[in-house]
């Protein structure tokens, strides 16, 4: 079983100026994934915050991160330095098939910096803070995530399908 947890970073959420409604969106479609997920998000502050809940989950050896927000051109916007710090290599494949599932429907998806990557044997993976963001990345994530788990853990090459 994949073990999963959904990180969200958001200053206003976090400091309870309104609800998150993204993370929700991501611990359900993982868990109809077939994941084992946390049932609440972690609700952290962009920046530092976001690579102390993610050291944690490395920590916890957790398969799969995702986090939601702190993705685009703002000066808060820090989750993907705080993510690429912690990556031992990059997958850009996955974080370029977000973006152009998206950007059709929202031109600005353009504008995600969002990364995904592999720190030791979990996948991480940005994507947007909007519940529209989250569900294009399950869109996208979906097919692929139980073979990339595999083979982070050392699978072989089988197609699935």
């Amino acid at each position: 079983m994949i073990r999963a947890r959904v990180i969200v970073a958001s200053n206003r959420a976090a400091a309870g100026v309104y609800e998150d409604t993204s993370g929700p969106l991501l611990v359900a479609g993982l868990a109809e994934l077939g994941c084992r997920v946390d049932p609440a998000p972690v609700v952290v502050s962009d920046g530092p915050p976001v690579a102390e809940a993610l050291r944690a989950a490395l920590a916890d050896g957790v398969d799969v991160v995702l986090t939601s927000g702190g993705t685009g051109v703002t000066p808060t916007d820090r989750t993907p330095e705080a993510t690429r710090g912690l990556l031992d290599f990059e997958v850009p494949g996955i974080a370029e098939a977000i973006r152009a599932y998206s950007r059709d429907k929202v031109p600005a998806a353009a504008l995600s910096r969002g990364l995904a990557g592999v720190a030791g044997r979990t996948l991480i993976v940005n994507l947007p803070g909007s519940s529209g963001g989250a569900r294009d990345g399950l869109a996208v994530l979906g097919p692929i995530l139980a073979h990339a788990v595999e083979q982070i853990r050392g699978g072989d090459h089988r197609l699935h399908g």
